[in-house]
């Protein structure tokens, strides 16, 4: 084996080991992390990491549709690909989003809010097709089809849907309207609500007619988003507390998952030792190489 060829077989080797052996252990981390947290009820959790199981339910007020495909969900998450572009004969993303509306958790228990911003998500639904417009002119085709000559475009979209099963693992807070940090929690998710209804959020505030928000603008809807909030919160004061589950921090993770513990336990940990499996091989035939060849 010429040199060059040899160091190349030995890095990719190496490399692949090496990827092996990390995505095992996070994989196996988080098969562990699901099948060890208990699971909590929602009208009985503690504050703090939890798990929760349940069913994913749309919020009153206007719908989440995704961008793509049009249909009403409770998560989307979307890249829109062009053919060639930087790379001569690949597909280079052009645009790309991801949900951060809020929707609920339901089990028999009761009802959380879930905050998706930050949070590791497996879909219920993912659609790819393809098109010749930036943006697709329709959804999904029914049936799977093969990339026609002239469609440049790739879309692909995955969505969590009202009704579908949710496993979740985050961090678990009751607001009860009282504190200023649950009063600038609540202002911010006012402020993400609106921006989904954008043509109304200018309406309100875009005094000048430019079809933006400019920062003296923006600071009028914060004032009037944070007097909406502090009404609200006095309203409620009396009412129960308000659940909601989010992402705690960089150590912990906030996992939403559209299927059962179960299920989604045994696929991290077949994934875990399908990348064991590849550094254990990987290692092997580098030792073969430099010891036994």
């Amino acid at each position: 084996m010429a040199s060059p060829e040899f160091w190349f077989f030995i890095t990719f080797t190496a490399g692949g080991g090496a990827a092996g052996l990390w995505f095992g252990l996070r994989w196996w981390h988080w098969a562990r992390l699901i099948e060890d947290t208990p699971t909590s009820q929602i009208r009985s959790a503690a504050q703090g990491l939890v798990e929760l199981e349940g069913t994913a339910r749309a919020m009153p007020g206007l719908p989440i549709r995704a961008p793509l495909s049009r249909r009403d969900c409770v998560w989307w998450k979307f890249t829109v690909e062009k053919k060639g572009g930087n790379q001569r004969n690949g597909w280079t993303s052009i645009q790309e989003g991801i949900s951060d509306g809020l929707f609920h958790l339901q089990d028999a228990t009761g009802t959380c809010i879930v905050d998706p911003e930050g949070a590791r998500v497996l879909p219920s639904q993912s659609n790819t097709w393809y098109g010749s417009t930036p943006l697709p002119e329709a959804g999904p085709p029914a049936r799977r089809g093969l990339h026609l000559f002239g469609r440049k475009y790739r879309y692909t979209e995955t969505r969590l849907h009202d009704g579908d099963p949710l496993y979740a693992i985050g961090w678990f807070a009751t607001e009860r309207g009282a504190g200023q940090a649950s009063l600038s929690h609540e202002v911010a998710l006012l402020l993400r609500e609106w921006k989904r209804d954008h043509p109304s959020l200018l309406e309100r505030f875009d005094e000048n007619g430019d079809g933006e928000l400019g920062l003296a603008e923006w600071e009028r809807a914060r004032e009037a988003a944070h007097a909406d909030v502090k009404s609200n919160l006095r309203a409620e004061s009396v009412q129960p507390g308000v659940h909601v589950l989010r992402k705690p921090d960089r150590k912990h993770p906030l996992l939403l998952a559209a299927c059962r513990q179960g299920k989604l336990a045994n696929r991290y940990r077949i994934r875990a030792l399908v990348g064991l499996t590849a550094f254990v091989a990987a290692a092997g035939l580098l030792g073969y190489v430099f010891i036994g060849g």
